[in-house]
């Protein structure tokens, strides 16, 4: 059996006096790959900041191999967890001081530099995300896609045990949006790196993920494979709207279609 690398226990959560998150419970073992899905405020980034210790619980705990996270320090935390977030801001340095950056956790009192250690770990890291050729340009350069991918690069050079993303294919075309997924896909399987992802596409978290939770107003709707939770009556219930769930001829995936309101009409 996988170890339990991160449970959740009962986790209601928010903002101020808004509750967000309620009652949350789950387990993710290691080397595990799970997508967050639902509508925009179920609370999917709400989860990856609570994770994070961004927002304390108002109730439960979150604990990361038996230890609750709030009992770490957030060096600790940082070289166990590693979140790419879905802003992309504007940074005026160059790619390899920003990957670099993902190396501070591991940083001894009084060290201001970063090591030769450190350095091949970051160049290790750029090297299989493919932006070791972009390592001396500005990441005020980059495009999308090449700044997400650097953004990865940063957090793999945290040599984390989880990778938590939110939204890493938003605003991107479908030849970053698959380039991304492929990688971290590779990273799963390859290195065994747990990863946790929030996706909108009900497709690419099929695709992709071996298992998928749907969020629905503050708690889990559903959670399992792509073929239980990707379900029309599902989808239907949580997103409010028609679609069409299909197998993809190539990998057998749950694949949602849409319906047109013309053709609603129709029906």
């Amino acid at each position: 059996m996988e170890k339990n690398l991160l449970e959740i226990n009962n986790l209601t959560c928010g903002y101020g006096n808004k509750i967000i998150l309620k009652n949350i419970d789950f387990i993710i073992n290691t080397g595990e790959m799970i997508s967050i899905v639902g509508p925009n405020g179920s609370g999917k980034t709400t989860l990856i900041r609570a994770i994070t210790k961004l927002i304390k619980p108002y109730n439960g705990k979150i604990l990361f191999e038996k230890k609750d996270i709030w009992g770490m320090s957030y060096k600790e935390l940082s070289q166990k967890i590693a979140v790419v977030s879905q802003q992309i801001e504007s940074i005026n340095m160059d790619v390899e001081e920003f990957v670099l950056l993902g190396r501070v956790p591991y940083y001894k009192k009084f060290q201001f530099i970063e090591s030769e250690k450190d350095i091949n770990i970051a160049q290790k890291c750029m090297e299989l995300t493919d932006t070791l050729k972009l390592k001396d340009h500005s990441m005020e350069e980059m495009s999308g896609g090449e700044k997400q991918l650097v953004f990865i690069a940063k957090a793999l050079a945290q040599e984390p045990k989880l990778l938590l993303l939110d939204e890493p294919t938003s605003h991107l075309d479908i030849t970053h949006q698959i380039k991304i997924l492929d990688l971290i896909k590779r990273l799963n399987k390859e290195f065994h790196l747990t990863v946790i992802m929030v996706l909108h596409d009900l497709n690419l978290a099929g695709e992709y993920s071996e298992k998928i939770a749907m969020f629905h107003q503050g708690t889990i709707y559903k959670i399992g494979s792509p073929e239980e939770v990707l379900h029309y009556q599902i989808i239907e219930e949580v997103y409010k709207t028609i679609v069409v769930v299909e197998k993809n001829p190539i990998s057998k995936k749950p694949f949602v279609l849409v319906i047109p309101e013309e053709l609603r009409m129709k029906k």
